[in-house]
C-alpha cells in the first residue's frame, strides 16, 4: 500500500460522510449516525472556514479515501481521526497520526469515548497519555482526555 495524504477538497465530502458514519457506527451501534450527517457536514464546513485542517489519506493513485483527520494545528486539538474498517491495522491510522504530528509539532490532545477500547489502545500505542475524564457535551457519554508531547 502506497499511502498519500492531501488536503480535503469539497468533492471529498460524500466519502468523508460515509466513512464517518461507518466509523462511529462501529463504536456505538445504538445511535443512527446517518441522522447526524447534516451535523457533520456543518462541522467540516465550519472547521475549514475557521482555517483548521482536514487531511485525507488514500492508497495512491486510487481515488477512494481510506481515512481522514480534522486537526486544529494551532491548539493541537485532534478532533477526528477515522479509518475505513478494512484498513484498520494496515498502517493507515499510524500514517494519519504521523501527519497530525507533522502539522502540530508542539503536541496533540484529543477526547475519546470511554467505550471505544480499540481507539484507546491505538492512542496508547501512539504514545498518548490519559490526562483526565469527562462527558461528551453532545451525547453525554463518558470520555477520556489524552495528550501527546513530542
Amino acid at each position: 500500500m502506497r499511502l498519500a495524504c492531501r488536503a480535503y477538497a469539497t468533492h471529498d465530502l460524500p466519502q468523508l460522510l460515509d466513512l464517518w458514519v461507518e466509523s462511529w457506527s462501529e463504536v456505538d451501534a445504538t445511535i443512527d449516525f446517518n441522522d447526524r450527517r447534516g451535523w457533520f457536514t456543518d462541522h467540516i464546513a465550519a472547521w475549514i472556514r475557521e482555517g483548521k485542517i482536514c487531511r485525507v489519506i488514500m492508497d495512491d493513485p486510487a481515488v477512494e479515501i481510506l481515512g481522514f483527520i480534522l486537526l486544529d494545528s494551532a491548539s493541537g486539538h485532534l478532533d477526528q481521526i477515522c479509518v475505513a474498517a478494512p484498513c484498520k491495522g494496515q498502517g493507515v491510522g499510524e500514517a494519519l497520526m504521523q501527519e497530525a504530528r507533522k502539522l502540530s509539532a508542539h503536541g496533540l490532545h484529543l477526547e475519546v469515548n470511554a467505550m471505544n477500547h480499540r481507539a484507546i489502545r491505538f492512542y496508547q500505542r501512539q504514545g498518548f497519555t490519559k490526562t483526565g475524564e469527562g462527558f461528551n457535551p453532545r451525547s453525554g457519554l463518558p470520555i477520556h482526555h489524552y495528550h501527546w508531547r513530542p
